[in-house]
């Protein structure tokens, strides 16, 4: 995934701050119990969204870990969702990876390679547990690559393949009435994160003639959009954020429901106002000089 849905601190309690950690912590225990150190190397807010998204219930309890040896912290524990989270992290990260190494050649994606081989085995496991979601990101991004290699000028149609790809990770919802639901929020999440991202790599695209839609559909100068085209992603963007409110609002999601909303009515809408503007990634450097410091003092 590519680090961009992630709750709006502002909008949360103290308790909630502590939920939201509490599940990025059960997260990495799952990926760490799973597929060990190269597991752990994939955690991610936007992983996290997920974990919570497909959550039917579960307690906490404290652990230990290699980044704080001396004290306690309480993570998300005996939630079916955090191994299914992690096991689909794992399959999302390798195809991220292969479509990195098929879009920068030999020497370009030597990083990509080697990520490959990090997580070879740690993708086979996976893929052993969750077969019916490999096979559907795998025939959701062949449709994209298509549409890539076709130079496709539309928005939707590479913005559609990626949502579908996204909304399958809710096939395993037990409850239909949330799986319904959990579809509806992650189809447009991924619409609105493949957009975002296109947003995001617009100049380093241009740079490299990698497909973007953004190039084809828009009036690019000087690797920036102009005001009105900017306006016009920002609307469409804005779109699918109100579309995922709407969903949300027909589920209970339970103890995360205030992290999620706090990311779905605000945490979205900073993110992809910062990607716009041209913020994202400075405020992000900002933010892990906070979280280094944090974890020293911890």
């Amino acid at each position: 995934m590519f680090g961009y849905v992630r709750p709006s601190d502002r909008r949360l309690t103290e308790e909630e701050r502590e939920t939201f950690r509490a599940a990025y912590c059960g997260l990495c225990h799952a990926l760490g119990a799973s597929y060990g150190p190269a597991g752990r190397m994939i955690l991610n807010y936007d992983l996290t969204f997920l974990a919570m998204v497909l959550s039917e219930g579960g307690g906490t309890c404290e652990k230990r870990c290699a980044v704080h040896p001396l004290r306690k912290r309480r993570c998300a524990c005996g939630d079916t969702a955090m191994d299914t989270a992690a096991d689909m992290s794992v399959i999302l990260t390798w195809w991220q990876i292969q479509d990195g190494i098929a879009d920068h050649g030999l020497f370009r994606g030597l990083k990509y390679r080697a990520a490959a081989l990090l997580l070879r085995r740690a993708y086979r496991k996976a893929r052993r547990r969750q077969p019916d979601f490999d096979a559907g990101t795998q025939k959701r991004l062949t449709a994209l690559a298509e549409l890539e290699a076709e130079r496709c000028p539309s928005l939707d149609r590479p913005a559609d393949a990626f949502a579908v790809l996204l909304a399958g990770a809710a096939q395993g919802i037990t409850d239909p009435v949330k799986r319904r639901v959990a579809e509806q929020l992650l189809y447009h999440l991924g619409r609105w994160v493949y957009l975002v991202d296109a947003a995001d790599d617009l100049k380093e695209d241009l740079k490299t003639g990698s497909y973007n839609p953004l190039v084809l559909r828009f009036r690019v100068q000087d690797g920036a959009l102009s005001e009105e085209d900017r306006q016009q992603l920002a609307g469409t963007l804005d779109g699918s954020v109100r579309a995922m409110a709407a969903a949300f609002e027909l589920a209970d999601f339970g103890v995360y429901a205030p992290v999620l909303r706090a990311a779905v009515y605000e945490g979205l809408y900073i993110v992809g106002a910062a990607v716009l503007n041209g913020t994202f990634h400075r405020r992000r450097r900002e933010r892990q000089a906070i979280r280094k410091a944090d974890t020293n003092d911890a």
